[in-house]
């Protein structure tokens, strides 16, 4: 019997697991009970129509990531919600557009994320933009510490919802998003962020924005809507800023790789609430310091290298005029 577990072996090697939030332009969460298989989408209780939309989706690769979610509450076998995050379009974004549904049959699932995909009108959706969704790995078939971790942790960080009176509040169990070995991980929508290691300390200011915010550089995973390259320079202007970063805007600018991924620049300009804007230049280099070579999952048969990057540079902040308009442009030079 395997003994390894991939979370114990980062908490032993002290890996600092900023940069691991992965990017996707939408998210596509589908209500379904368990059991899970070790393929998610392979479950009893998926619809086969839904196996062959994704089947289009991901040979169009279009960046989609489709989740399964469950909060056990009467397994609801047949009535469904569909929730579907969308990054922001426009310049300056914060996080995720919401879509959410509910349907009376699991084969109803698929044309209306057929429709969504299509940009076909969809006037029977409704939208709560005050509803903040936590959405919790406890795909144990899929890795053993997020059984270990993520359930234990899933009950927890409901009963500290409850006992904080929060409104508008929904955590969910799902299935695989990545980072098996900072179990127990989540994302918190409609923000788009990525945390792991999580206890209940570290959860309950997550959810107030309140404490120390340094607190958060153990836990923090990096935010969905950035490469993962610069999710460190992200986190450093979060900790500079403190919680009130959580309201401000960002719009990337630029952002240069070398070939051997050793060396970053990159331009983030941010729009805070009184609309002031500022630019940030910084220059990112490989930490070798911090890059290891661990097992990514339990059931891994090698050690992979996990790149670290630290800020070698980082411009003073440039004030510009509100009347700007700041281009987007995105360029990676391989």
């Amino acid at each position: 019997m395997n003994k390894f577990f991939c979370a114990d072996a980062c908490r032993k090697a002290d890996e600092d697991i900023i940069g691991s939030g992965t990017n996707y332009a939408v998210y596509i969460m589908i209500e379904c009970p368990y059991p899970w298989d070790y393929n998610a989408f392979e479950s009893r209780f998926f619809p086969e129509n839904l196996e062959v939309l994704m089947a289009a989706v991901k040979k169009s690769k279009l960046s989609v990531r489709f989740l399964l979610i469950t909060q056990n509450q009467n397994q609801r076998h047949n009535n469904r919600k569909i929730l579907i995050y969308e990054q922001q379009q426009s310049s300056f974004v914060n996080g995720y557009k919401k879509y959410e549904f509910d349907v009376d049959s699991p084969e109803q699932i698929a044309p209306i994320i057929e429709k969504y995909l299509a940009g076909d009108s969809l006037n029977t959706h409704t939208q709560n933009s005050l509803t903040r969704d936590l959405l919790v790995c406890t795909h144990g078939s899929h890795d053993k510490c997020c059984a270990k971790y993520g359930n234990p942790f899933y009950t927890e960080a409901k009963k500290i919802i409850s006992e904080l009176g929060l409104k508008n509040t929904r955590i969910w169990k799902a299935s695989h998003f990545g980072g098996h070995r900072f179990a127990p991980t989540m994302i918190d929508f409609p923000d788009g962020r990525y945390y792991g290691l999580l206890n209940g300390e570290s959860f309950s200011s997550i959810l107030l924005r309140a404490g120390c915010i340094k607190s958060l550089k153990r836990v923090y995973r990096g935010w969905g809507i950035l490469p993962t390259s610069i999710q460190v320079l992200e986190r450093e202007l979060m900790l500079r800023h403190g919680w009130e970063w959580f309201d401000y805007k960002i719009n990337l600018l630029d952002l240069d790789i070398n070939s051997d991924k050793t060396v970053i620049e990159t331009e983030l300009a941010v729009l805070q609430p009184n609309n002031s804007r500022y630019i940030y230049q910084a220059k990112l280099a490989k930490d070798k310091s911090k890059t290891i070579q661990l097992k990514g999952s339990c059931d891994a048969t090698q050690e992979s290298e996990f790149i670290k990057y630290y800020i070698s540079d980082l411009n003073f902040k440039i004030e510009l005029k509100v009347t700007e308009a700041i281009p987007i442009t995105r360029k990676k030079v391989s």
